[in-house]
């Protein structure tokens, strides 16, 4: 008969076995937890990567689409009495890519046609487009003929003051020309402004609106300030013949004011096109195609 101390050793040794028993089971269940986990991450990471190497994060294209490219500073009309209130441009949706055509009558000839340039200079045509449609330009004078070599145009007021109730920033301002020792243009540079060239004039500069220069000679400054926002196609005949009539003072002291009125009965803004190969050669009356010209 088994003493009493070899039944408590007996009933240790189960209680011991049982322990360990139950520690090897939990053993078991915690590593098949942490495989599983483990599993699951990884597969986690592997669908996070794929769609992020899809594209699956980033931004969705409206939300794109829906950025602003523009943005109109507001004028005070009540300050400046020359400004016109015509609403403002849309500020999201706009094409910044190839071209759009503009076409101008005057009452000196015409049509004077041109393409605004929608990658370098987004906002003005814009601008552009959005004052043609309100027949802001139509029946308003060139007011004048500047000593750089321009037809300036776009101001109802006909007073250099005038514009819409809002202003925007500058846009492709030529780089200044590589100088030489007597700080003038270098010979054989290309003009900041060839001939044909249309661009914005602000006063104070920077603050644009309606107003534009047509150039219907090439110039060259020793630090360009106008933002260059197209070319002319087509008419240019016309933009030379209007730059040679003859100026008085227009009562600030500077001799720019055409003798003859330079009436602009009409402006218009077409579709934009997608941009195509430079032209080889001009058409009747235009320039030719410079990578400055906008």
């Amino acid at each position: 008969m088994a003493s009493s101390r070899d039944r408590q050793r007996k009933l240790a040794r189960e209680k011991l076995d049982r322990q360990l028993a139950r520690r090897a089971a939990a053993t078991r269940r915690r590593r098949q937890i942490q495989a599983g986990v483990g599993a699951a991450v990884v597969l986690a990471l592997i669908v996070v990567g794929s769609a992020w190497a899809l594209g699956a994060f980033d931004r969705d294209p409206a939300q794109k689409d829906a950025q602003d490219v523009c943005l109109w500073t507001p004028q005070d009309a009540s300050a400046n009495t020359n400004l016109k209130d015509v609403g403002t441009p849309a500020t999201t949706g706009l094409p910044t890519s190839g071209t759009r055509p503009m076409t101008i009558n005057t009452n000196q000839g015409g049509p004077i046609t041109a393409e605004l340039d929608l990658a370098g200079a987004p906002c003005a045509a814009a601008s552009i487009a959005h004052l043609a449609t309100r027949s802001f330009y139509d029946n308003t004078t060139c007011h004048e003929i500047t000593a750089e070599g321009a037809l300036r145009c776009g101001d109802p007021s006909g007073t250099g003051l005038g514009g819409p109730t809002y202003s925007f920033y500058d846009e492709n301002v030529p780089t200044a020309p590589e100088a030489s020792p007597s700080a003038s243009p270098a010979p054989g540079e290309p003009p900041a402004y060839p001939k044909g060239t249309i661009a914005m004039i602000a006063n104070p500069p920077g603050v644009n609106g309606s107003q534009f220069l047509v150039f219907f000679k090439d110039f060259n400054p020793a630090k360009p300030t106008y933002p260059v926002i197209g070319r002319v196609t087509g008419g240019l005949d016309v933009v030379e013949k209007i730059g040679a009539l003859p100026t008085v003072d227009n009562g600030t002291g500077a001799k720019v004011k055409p003798t003859t009125d330079v009436v602009l009965q009409k402006l218009t803004v077409g579709e934009p096109t997608t941009a195509g190969p430079a032209p080889t050669s001009p058409a009747s009356g235009a320039p030719s195609a410079s990578p400055n010209a906008g």
